[in-house]
């Protein structure tokens, strides 16, 4: 066997052999003094069905903002924080499975973002760009309140209770309902605040606002979430 053969044979072998880490996953998740967690058992077999009794674990965090609960894989393993270290670790049985160290990294992620949303929330900026656009608050009337509450069959204290107004030069406004779970402000007429403690629902939130103008390449012009920016193409001229 040739010496190039050799190494490309030691090669794989070290690779398949090296445990990869998830960098996601295995940072500890800080647990500040004004949250009250519930944990699920710590550890319990991977290969448990995900549809048996045994496999239902449940991580549930309560804060001054809210309350949050995040459903946890047989494969995944928490370590409860101590008072010597006030933080919650993830790690999962077998790092060199692929299913596990994906869901290793997500589950992370999930119980950060519960822990960050009941106890600060989370804010996102959307931004208007363009001559006459402008944002603005207004109540949602009551006739249309009293509809949606026979159409779904639910009470008015579920039902959004105020709407976006927002200019976009159409030829009418567009009426957004602002879901009851966030806050929005506008600071500016241009300028709309969102304030949760779900950070997914906040990006579903305004990714709706978003689609009604996307952001253009040639002009500049639409409507931009977070620090969202684009590259302006040039004008072919005739």
């Amino acid at each position: 066997m040739s010496s190039n053969n050799t190494m490309a044979s030691l090669r794989r072998q070290l690779h398949t052999s090296v445990a990869r880490n998830s960098h996601i996953g295995k940072v500890p998740i800080a647990i500040p003094s004004s949250v009250t967690l519930s944990l699920p058992p710590a550890s319990i077999s991977p290969n448990l069905p995900a549809s048996s009794a045994q496999a239902q674990r449940t991580f549930s965090v309560t804060g001054p903002l809210g309350s949050a609960s995040i459903p946890i894989s047989p494969s995944v393993i928490l370590t409860p924080p101590t008072p010597a270290s006030p933080s919650i670790s993830v790690s999962v049985h077998d790092p060199t499975i692929k299913t596990q160290r994906s869901v290793w990294g997500l589950t992370r992620t999930l119980i950060n973002n519960a822990v960050t949303g009941v106890s600060s929330g989370f804010d996102l900026e959307v931004r208007l760009v363009g001559v006459g656009y402008r944002a603005a608050i207004e109540p949602i009337p009551p006739v249309f309140l009293e509809l949606a509450k026979q159409r779904n069959s639910q009470s008015t204290a579920s039902l959004p209770r105020e709407r976006l107004n927002i200019k976009l030069g159409f030829a009418h406004p567009v009426l957004i309902d602002i879901p009851p779970d966030i806050k929005t402000t506008v600071p500016a007429p241009t300028k709309i605040i969102l304030n949760g403690t779900d950070k997914q629902k906040l990006g579903q939130f305004a990714a709706t606002i978003r689609q009604w103008r996307k952001p253009e390449p040639y002009r500049g012009k639409g409507i931009f979430v977070g620090d969202e920016t684009i590259k302006l193409k040039e004008v072919k001229k005739k």
